[in-house]
């Protein structure tokens, strides 16, 4: 663990271009078994594909995942998306996702500390939250955390429901001013190419500077 530590700050030293986190915030319990969890894998694999095949976002870029089904894990720390392999998502268990966003929040935390130490610039970081059901465990905190930090414009969320049984309203609690956008079927890929975009968009623009995201095509993702 130690190595791995001292080989993110090497890369900071190393690539002191101003960084964009983002933390996949992954819904991975028993309900996504079957073509949900396959087609969630699919779009994943191809967001990391379009971020290492940008010239300027690849540079940028961090992203971690951090799933909850059963239990939460951090299946992927921030890192040079170069080093990074794609985590293998499997299903398992209940939903809890208050503790899977107080996880996320905690890594993003840590790594803006670390930009700060390492005096690396950085983008207002995203946390990108999709589930396909209702929370199964309290909520409250993670809630209250994470609208403290979106107004005062220390974070983006992206909450996005997959199927039917999401619960909207519970989902849209964590992004006050964004409300939850539903996944057309199973168009993880057409969601997370609008990601890359959107990272891409980002990543030429001035740390601070105000980026509107194209919302033209959205359409082809979610039900509006």
């Amino acid at each position: 663990m130690e190595d791995e530590y001292l080989l993110r700050q090497e890369e900071l030293v190393e690539n002191p271009t101003a960084r964009v986190p983002i933390c996949l915030v992954l819904d991975v319990s028993g309900s996504m078994a079957g073509e949900p969890i396959r087609e969630l894998q699919k779009g994943v694999d191809m967001f990391f594909d379009a971020i290492k095949s940008d010239d300027i976002a690849q540079y940028s870029a961090e992203i971690a995942v951090v799933t909850f089904g059963g239990t939460v894990e951090k299946v992927l720390d921030f890192y040079s998306i170069q080093r990074q392999d794609v985590p293998q998502l499997s299903v398992s268990g209940l939903t809890p996702m208050g503790a899977g966003v107080l996880a996320a929040l905690d890594m993003l935390e840590t790594r803006k500390t670390e930009y700060q130490n390492a005096g690396i610039d950085y983008y207002q970081p995203w946390m990108v939250l999709m589930t396909d059901g209702a929370p199964t465990d309290n909520i409250s905190n993670a809630v209250h955390r994470t609208q403290e930090l979106v107004e005062a414009k220390k974070l983006t969320v992206f909450p996005i429901a997959i199927g039917d049984d999401a619960n909207m309203e519970e989902l849209g609690q964590f992004s006050p001013g964004r409300p939850p956008l539903k996944l057309k079927g199973l168009n993880f890929s057409e969601f997370f190419v609008w990601l890359s975009q959107s990272v891409s968009r980002v990543s030429q623009s001035t740390p601070g500077e105000k980026v509107e995201l194209d919302t033209s095509d959205i359409d082809k993702w979610a039900s509006i």
